[in-house]
């Protein structure tokens, strides 16, 4: 691995706990094995493009990094009605992640986050650029796949995941709330855990579990499922 800068940013408010104040590591890497960063991902570690970052704030614990152990994972009953649904009528093709943004992905990467800021209170999100979204989601250290899900020929769901040495790693999921009856971010878990299994993958890392954080408590449906806890070891969560 070879890496350009590393640093802890100051103080910000918390994206996630709104009472909350975050503190991340960041590192900018040049180059990278999926081997590397699989070792990271047990560490706590996440990328958005070519920076990995982490939490390292000082009075909070909260945001705990989460894998489904794909071996055992039993859908509960409303997944599997879910997979009945759209199993034949959402079509997902995968390709590699790379060179400059699809006009389409981008416009609805603009509408989820509008959407989003309308329903969840998010930040506004600058629209149109298409050289942000390269650097978060296009431009990788590592061999990196697009999800994309169409219903009818319309394109509703769009994800990013890293196909790892006996694991796969969610990156990131925005989708079209004219599809919310589709459960697209559910379905997208479901088909990267599906595909794990195929391949005899152990794990699919699912990001930071934020407990107090709405966003993000879908994750814990998925089990059985482990989080890295504050002391550094990978527990039971539940299932």
């Amino acid at each position: 691995m070879r890496s350009s800068v590393r640093f802890i940013a100051p103080h910000r408010p918390c994206a996630y706990l709104r009472e909350q104040l975050s503190r991340m590591e960041y590192e900018v890497v040049l180059s990278m094995d999926p081997e590397e960063y699989l070792d990271r991902l047990r560490d706590g570690w996440r990328r958005f493009g070519r920076t990995l970052f982490r939490p390292r704030c000082r009075a909070c614990s909260a945001c705990l990094p989460m894998r489904v152990v794909v071996p055992s994972f039993r859908p509960d009953r409303s997944m599997k009605r879910l997979r009945a649904r759209n199993l034949d009528a959402v079509g997902l093709t995968i390709r590699g992640a790379a060179g400059l943004p699809d006009p389409e992905v981008l416009d609805l990467y603009d509408r989820y986050h509008r959407e989003q800021a309308r329903r969840r209170g998010w930040p506004e999100h600058e629209p149109d650029a298409p050289d942000e979204f390269r650097d978060s989601f296009l431009d990788n250290p590592i061999p990196t796949e697009e999800w994309r899900y169409r219903l009818d020929g319309r394109l509703i769901g769009v994800g990013y995941a890293d196909v790892l040495p006996g694991a796969s790693s969610a990156i990131y999921f925005f989708y079209d709330h004219d599809a919310l009856d589709r459960s697209p971010g559910t379905w997208n878990i479901l088909c990267m855990i599906e595909r794990a299994a195929a391949q005899a993958r152990e794990h699919v890392y699912l990001g930071y579990l934020v407990e107090g954080c709405r966003s993000l408590s879908y994750k814990g449906r998925f089990s059985p499922n482990e989080v890295r806890g504050p002391e550094g070891r990978w527990i039971p969560f539940r299932g």
